[in-house]
């Protein structure tokens, strides 16, 4: 360290920490004893201020979730590793200060796990480079988790190693947890949402002797920056991450708010430009302070990946991909609206003029930025590839050893015989718990004896990811205060809205004796007879607290409640936590979000905000109904409507469409009535084309009080030739996994097939698994044969078949030791860039009709797609 002064902070920044400290302090001054007394500890001068740091950046809710003792423990095991590393010396403060001394990553909750990861990792770092402890530490974290998709919570590092799976948020978590936990300075990396294809992706970046490298989080590779995620960050629109302070760079500044930081690291990886955005009113005048949306279509919405006021000038300036944006400006009821492409110009106009929302429809297509081919770089040598393989071979191994003591279903089988329970529910519940399955098993055996089925229903009204990280003493609290309070509520009732502990996605933590214990009688007997009074308690008491954008729900009831502030949706989840407490059902709404009671059969709207003005709260009271109607006109190839596939309804709310939470993949659209507030709606509908194009449809309509809206769903349709794209040899020689030799005709047949050369252990391999086993019953019709390739260099001992039971039964696994069929193909186009899975669609000539490489989302139903249509065109021929 080079400068005398405390963690290189001068005077300027003190004082800057003493004022904004004063302002949390005084937010939290409900818990100032445990949060504040920690500073009249003896602390040195350098855990005083890496302390204040902390506290001046922290997020209301982990003021009301957490007590000093866990920050002081995270303050001083960070400053003795930097003291303890070889190469602590060497990382300047300031880095220290935002990318090691943190305690948060993403969303998860807090455990004292900086110690514990330390001990696993210093002894087998310590005599490292930077640069090699960074591709060390990713192979420890691919011995403890590999991917799975998961919902949006995020689970901690200790609970993702009990686990030993998670999404690529989690596993980036624990990479980031376990390099600063050796004094490595780390950060997790983002894409908001990709622009070829739907959903997103995390990795990590970790700095090493003056400069930043990237690595694919539990996916460890030979080298630094590399990863299978190369190729589509190449067609990213942003890449970003948030710091939890006022950061200064020297990356460039996307947000720069006072309490945090979003820096764009897209130019690292992509082409980018920096695009203006300028906002006038009606008369043609700049609009100051307007925020201004950056749109990108995925999963059948537009969703914000960045949102920057405009400036005294009334521009907003944003740097990023070479593709196409919606952007939407809202100031004061008003809006405006407009497509741009990047990749045409640098500035556009916004004129701020809206306040009714368009009628009929509208079409747009969204073009992501096109394919492009990373800079070449020098083959790894022989030894390097057979040394990184036999390291990922021992990593599946130890993971796979681990998950060997989790309970299995002879164990379930006998618990349930023991206990009285149903063997197939009890199996259920302990193979979703994994690591935490002999917990879940103790909670069942000691309370099942005198609960019954009530312990079992308990676990099942859980989210499966509760499972892994909820313990005894929660699951107990919440059993003996539900039960104690059932009363004559139906089971299904009882069950869903007061027995469930999970509100929303929040960290589930023991709040039914606490609650019990906090009211008098006569409070509860006043909520009882109308939950409305604590609506209105809640909203006098409480102060309501914005808290950092991603955090916001995230803070547990109790926490909460003793802070007496928070966030709005994280004290929508304490009044249904004490709703529940006290038998009262309530929940979230599931589409809308807002906090409900039941009360008379019914569901009421609780209003937490006496500044709703009085027509919005009652206008709430009142619901209506979309029912949507099938397309006359559809032709027989249209998509099937899949909510959050390919459409999704939005509600006007002050300028900006709120995106409807309904069940993601539902496709019984058609039979049901989808319950919503009244209001001006947009249904969005999109069919992604192969090159990741969109074509949109937006449909406008209004939804009125009492009364049902009918909506007929289109999506827009062109046709398309598909193409010969070239030939397979089906004489490529191939082993089955018996070890018999084939050559691959035998395992395609003669009228069209599904050929795939995969790698089992990268996400993207295993998102074709998912998508192919989803559309099982679709390929079961077909008959047609799935043949998926596993080549030498990604065969792995732990390999089963077994783990993928919902593959069709077409589905065949071969090993192919020459890779002379598929480096053909590949050699002719940038799939050779992209990485696995290679697909192929092939007719009953061996002609290769559709292609795709590399991580894309959509793949296996665009690949069933072409198949029906190549086989249903074969059909049509025969028969003229």
């Amino acid at each position: 360290m080079t400068n005398n002064k405390v963690l290189s902070l001068d005077s300027k920044t003190m004082e800057l920490i003493d004022r904004k400290l004063r302002v949390k302090r005084e937010m939290a001054r409900a818990k100032e004893h445990e949060l504040f007394d920690v500073f009249e500890q003896d602390l040195t001068e350098e855990e005083t201020w890496a302390l204040k740091y902390l506290y001046t950046y922290m997020s209301v809710n982990d003021m009301a979730d957490y007590d000093s003792d866990l920050f002081l423990s995270y303050v001083r095991k960070s400053l003795e590793i930097r003291k303890k590393m070889p190469w602590g010396s060497r990382v300047p403060d300031h880095l220290f200060l935002h990318f090691v001394l943190p305690y948060r990553v993403n969303t998860e909750n807090i455990e004292d796990s900086r110690g514990i990861l330390h001990q696993e990792l210093f002894e087998r770092t310590k005599s490292l480079s930077m640069a090699d402890v960074i591709l060390e530490t990713n192979y420890w974290c691919h011995e403890k988790a590999t991917y799975i998709g998961s919902d949006l919570r995020t689970i901690a590092p200790l609970s993702l190693i009990r686990n030993a799976r998670g999404r690529c948020g989690e596993e980036s978590t624990l990479a980031v947890a376990a390099l600063r936990s050796i004094g490595i300075p780390a950060r997790q990396v983002y894409t908001p949402r990709w622009a070829h294809c739907d959903s997103n992706h995390a990795w990590v970046e970790a700095w090493a002797d003056g400069t930043w490298y990237y690595i694919g989080a539990c996916e460890p590779e030979a080298r630094l920056n590399q990863g299978w995620f190369s190729p589509p960050a190449r067609r990213a629109m942003l890449i970003n991450t948030r710091i939890y302070a006022d950061y200064p760079g020297p990356e460039d500044i996307t947000l720069a708010d006072e309490w945090f930081t979003e820096i764009n690291l897209l130019e690292n990886y992509a082409p980018a430009r920096v695009i203006t955005v300028s906002v006038k009113d009606g008369e043609g005048q700049p609009v100051s302070g307007a925020k201004v949306r950056f749109e990108l279509y995925n999963t059948a919405e537009f969703y914000p990946i960045a949102t920057i006021p405009t400036n005294e000038q009334g521009e907003a300036v944003f740097k990023t991909g070479l593709g196409d944006l919606l952007v939407r400006v809202v100031k004061d009821g008003q809006w405006g609206e407009g497509k741009i492409t990047v990749a045409d110009n640098d500035r556009f106009e916004i004129v701020l003029d809206q306040t009714e929302q368009p009628s009929g429809t509208q079409d747009l297509d969204m073009v992501p930025p096109p394919e492009r081919e990373g800079e070449a770089v020098a083959p790894l040598s022989e030894e390097s590839v057979e040394r990184h393989n036999r390291r990922l071979e021992a990593g599946t191994k130890i993971r796979t050893s681990f998950e060997d003591t989790f309970l299995n279903e002879t164990a379930a089988s006998e618990l349930a015989a023991e206990v009285g329970l149903p063997a197939d529910r009890v199996w259920n519940m302990l193979q979703k718990a994994r690591g935490n399955s002999h917990e879940i098993a103790a909670f069942l055996r000691e309370q099942s004896r005198e609960h019954g089925e009530w312990s079992l229903r308990l676990l099942e009204s859980l989210n499966e990811k509760d499972l892994v990280d909820t313990f005894r003493d929660t699951l107990v609290d919440h059993l003996h205060g539900a039960l104690a309070l059932k009363g004559d509520l139906p089971e299904d009732v009882f069950a869903q809205y007061l027995l469930c502990p999970r509100v929303l996605y929040e960290m589930i933590v023991p709040y039914r004796r606490f609650f019990q214990e906090a009211f008098t009688e006569e409070e509860v007997a006043k909520f009882k007879a109308d939950p409305a009074v604590l609506a209105s308690k809640l909203d006098e008491n409480y102060s309501r607290r914005e808290d950092l954008p991603n955090l916001k729900g995230k803070g547990n009831p109790v926490g909460t409640y003793k802070l007496m502030a928070g966030d709005p949706v994280s004290l929508d989840i304490l009044f249904v936590a004490i709703c529940r407490s006290w038998g009262i059902p309530a929940r979230m709404h599931p589409s809308e979000l807002k906090p409900q009671y039941m009360a008379d059969g019914g569901w009421v709207d609780a209003v937490l905000d006496a500044s709703v003005p009085c027509e919005e709260a009652e206008a709430a009271k009142a619901w209506g109904n979309i029912r949507l109607l099938k397309d006359a006109q559809a032709p027989a190839d249209a998509p099937a409507a899949s909510y959050f596939e390919n459409f999704s309804f939005a509600r006007l709310e002050h300028g900006v469409y709120k995106t409807l939470i309904f069940s993601e993949g539902q496709q019984d659209v058609y039979d049901q009535l989808f319950e919503v507030e009244p209001g001006s709606y947009r249904l969005t509908t999109g069919v992604r084309l192969k090159d990741g194009t969109v074509q949109v449809r937006f449909t406008y309509f209004q939804v009125r009080a009492g009364e049902q809206t009918d909506v007929v769903l289109t999506f827009r349709h062109e046709e398309h030739e598909i193409p010969v794209l070239g030939t397979m040899d089906r004489q490529v020689p191939l082993t089955t996994l018996d070890g018999a030799s084939c050559k691959l005709d035998k395992l395609i047949g003669d009228s069209g097939a599904i050929v795939a050369w995969i790698e089992p252990e990268r996400e993207p391999t295993k998102h074709l698994f998912r998508e192919i086993g989803e559309l099982t019953e679709a390929f079961a019709e077909l008959a047609a044969p799935i043949v998926l390739i596993i080549g030498d260099a990604e065969w792995t001992a732990s390999f089963d078949t077994a783990h993928y039971p919902k593959l069709p039964g077409t589905t065949v696994f071969a090993r192919d030791a020459s890779y002379a069929a598929l480096l053909d193909v590949i050699s002719q186009s940038s799939a050779h860039d992209a990485g696995y899975p290679h697909l192929f669609v092939l007719d009953g000539a061996d002609q290769i009709r559709y292609m795709t490489s590399g991580y894309k989302l959509g793949t296996g139903k665009e690949s069933l797609q072409v198949l029906s249509a190549v086989r249903q065109k074969s059909k049509d021929r025969s028969e003229v």
